[in-house]
């Protein structure tokens, strides 16, 4: 960088972003909205170039490493914005390139009324990372079934629906169709039901170690209390969200969910169609399946306090919008649990008392 360029670069009041994998691209703007800075810098470097700089904003895309980079500049006195990649889009001028990238971050960084995703810390970061282990053996035990069942089915077997009935009926069925499956084929079942095992080790491991840590965190132990909340959503919450301060509003963070209907109003008429589905979808499906199971147990619907709502509601409502209704309506239950840091219907406790 020439000596012009290094002067220009000390009066750059918002910088933006655009992350790789070994290198940044950067682009500097200054208060009048001028380019005063564009520079292409490795990872390891970044600490280097930006003690250099002048404290200020700085905004980077939602990714991977954006909170380890948002804590690393903030250590260094910047003010980090880390920006849903959806609301950058907007901002990109000309073809798709990482300087282009980096341009549009930093205008959007300079946006006073935009959304911005919350700082996660390393405990957040820890706890999102056995979810995702987590959803992704799951995912691989579902796929390992799956394709017992399609051998299975090509011998003309069929087993009835279920992972417990093909546990039970797996090894009789190798006996008894001894004559009909070959050995190679039997032996390659046999590898996958091992595989099976196996993944069903790790998940129960990964599992047992989110449910200490949901019992050793006191939000999580908040959350719990809320009827169909258990370790895994209250971990996954507090791992997404923290404790809520992002939103300022239950209905906020339902919204951010995908649990609200499509909205497509124009003319003055509200339009409204099927939920949005934005937003993080292993949190939302969970807060959905906690729905269902609530919904399969009517006889405790009068115990809670959003009972008088959901007996109203089922007569109206068909079962799966009445569970994506529920869904939400928990979810904003959970936040305002979080957020105020009391326990769902504590306010009963306290009549109990009296």
């Amino acid at each position: 960088m020439t000596t012009k360029s290094t002067k220009s670069a000390q009066d750059v009041t918002v910088i933006g972003i655009d992350i790789g994998k070994d290198v940044f691209h950067i682009v500097g703007f200054d208060h009048g909205g001028q380019i005063v800075l564009r520079r292409m810098i490795k990872r390891l470097g970044l600490v280097k170039v930006f003690e250099k700089l002048p404290r200020c904003v700085v905004g980077m895309e939602a990714c991977l490493s954006a909170h380890f980079v948002s804590r690393a500049l903030r250590k260094l006195g910047f003010e980090p914005r880390i920006i849903p990649a959806i609301y950058v889009k907007p901002f990109r001028k000309g073809q798709k390139n990482d300087n282009n990238d980096a341009e549009a971050i930093a205008e959007a960084a300079q946006r006073p009324n935009l959304r911005v995703v919350r700082e996660k810390t390393q405990d957040q970061l820890d706890l999102q990372a056995c979810h995702r282990v987590r959803s992704r053996l799951v995912s691989r035990r579902t796929a390992t079934i799956n394709q017992i069942r399609a051998f299975l089915i090509e011998q003309g077997i069929t087993v009835r629906r279920g992972a417990h009935s093909l546990r039970n009926s797996l090894f009789a069925i190798l006996k008894n169709r001894a004559d009909e499956i070959s050995e190679r084929m039997s032996d390659l079942i046999v590898g996958l039901y091992e595989d099976w095992l196996w993944l069903d080790e790790r998940i129960e491991t990964v599992s047992a170690e989110i449910k200490k840590l949901s019992q050793s965190e006191a939000n999580c132990r908040r959350l719990m209390s809320i009827p169909g909340v258990g370790p895994m959503i209250s971990t996954a919450m507090v791992a997404a969200i923290g404790t809520g301060e992002a939103f300022e509003r239950g209905r906020d963070f339902g919204a951010w969910l995908g649990l609200v209907p499509k909205q497509c109003s124009t003319g003055g008429r509200t339009i409204l169609g099927r939920i949005t589905k934005r937003g993080n979808k292993y949190l939302r499906t969970l807060f959905v399946q906690a729905a269902h199971v609530i919904l399969m147990r009517p006889n405790n619907w009068e115990k809670f306090s959003f009972g008088p709502w959901l007996m109203e509601a089922s007569g109206r409502m068909h079962k799966n919008k009445l569970a994506s209704a529920l869904a939400n309506k928990l979810a904003r239950i959970a936040w305002s649990v979080l957020r105020h840091e009391k326990e769902f219907d504590c306010h009963r406790v306290e009549l109990e008392a009296i």
